[in-house]
């Protein structure tokens, strides 16, 4: 036999060494990143990470300005208007989601400016109970805001489910609202102008947060359209539409409204015939300036309630009450001993995007 060949009628066994107990899987995550070690790779490129950082980045803050529409991946719309969309994003390294709020307008340079201006107040708001506006940018006709994302849909969304909110999560939901205000109005020097059950967000902590203030009432008066922003005009002050001036009392009448449809489950200004609706917005608006001011029932609810929603909706706005007056109302602490829980409350009312549906 010749050296090096192999004799063929001998049969070799091979033996491979035992399988690594650890499966492949173990280098991969949720989001389909391989991990080994201090290297991350996944389909948008390679990261390499120092041992003593952890696996997950930290969560990103609104005042670390890192975020660009290139390092976030669209999941699902979550929101529809008139003037454009909203959308559940999450961030490709973090894994954080963000609602991406898109605005396709074409727009004057002055409304760009005004709208500009308005985006640099949500920059810099920092309130708990405001959602936090991340990073904003215009490009070729689109505003895209990347804001707070809160898992619980609007408190109009909530209103669909429950219909009505029964007083001590209603004084709940009120004192968070009331402490945005008082931010926005005292520190910031802010009127919302667009204060309404779907401009008030919600999550699964039992958090209620402000969002949309300044945005909402630029784009109104650029669109050339009222009738599309009827939702504007409903919880508009009587002040505001008769032309007058105003000043941040007109956010607590909207506030005034919103609480009467949450613990009645009807606008206060309903026409007569509600499966119609209004025949045009002037007729809403007239009816604010002209009727008498909406009270809440006194055979159905407590006297502090019914005395809180008429320091709101005063018509002369003189007579309402700021937002810090009414953090002192006794309605306000009435059912502090109760401890409500919203977080349970607003779990169990079944939100539509509180389970995150993807």
């Amino acid at each position: 036999m010749k050296k090096g060949s192999l004799n063929p009628n001998v049969k070799l066994k091979l033996s491979l060494p035992p399988p690594d107990e650890v499966s492949f899987a173990k280098f991969l995550t949720q989001s389909g990143t391989f991990m080994d070690g201090d290297l991350l790779v996944n389909r948008d490129g390679v990261r390499i990470v120092s041992q003593s950082e952890p696996e997950a980045p930290p969560p990103i803050k609104p005042s670390d300005n890192q975020l660009n529409l290139a390092d976030i991946d669209t999941i699902k719309v979550i929101g529809k208007g008139s003037s454009g969309i909203v959308q559940l994003v999450q961030h490709k390294w973090t894994g954080q989601f963000f609602a991406l709020k898109v605005i396709q307008m074409n727009i004057e340079e002055n409304a760009r400016k005004a709208i500009a201006k308005e985006l640099k107040i949500n920059q810099s708001a920092q309130c708990p109970y405001v959602v936090m506006c991340y990073q904003s940018f215009y490009d070729n006709g689109a505003i895209s805001i990347i804001l707070e994302y809160m898992d619980g849909g609007s408190l109009a969304d909530l209103l669909k489910k429950v219909k009505t909110i029964p007083e001590p999560y209603l004084a709940a939901i009120c004192k968070q609202v009331l402490k945005g205000l008082l931010y926005l109005h005292h520190e910031k020097h802010i009127i919302h102008r667009d204060l309404k059950p779907s401009n008030l967000l919600i999550n699964h902590r039992g958090e209620v947060k402000i969002t949309d203030f300044g945005v909402s009432a630029i784009m109104a008066s650029t669109s050339g359209q009222a009738n599309t922003f009827v939702g504007t005009y409903n919880y508009m002050s009587p002040e505001r539409i008769s032309g007058a001036k105003y000043d941040n009392k007109s956010d607590i009448w909207s506030l005034g409204l919103v609480l009467l449809e949450c613990a009645t489950g009807q606008f206060p200004y309903s026409p007569s015939d509600q499966e119609v609706g209004w025949a045009s917005v002037y007729e809403l608006m007239e009816a604010v300036v002209e009727q008498p001011q909406p009270c809440a029932p006194a055979d159905q609810f407590s006297p502090e309630f019914c005395s809180f929603v008429s320091s709101c909706v005063q018509k002369d706005p003189k007579d309402r009450q700021s937002a810090h007056e009414l953090m002192t109302h006794p309605f306000m602490s009435m059912y502090d001993d109760l401890h409500i829980d919203l977080s349970s409350y607003f779990k169990n009312a079944g939100s539509p995007l509180a389970t995150l549906n993807l």
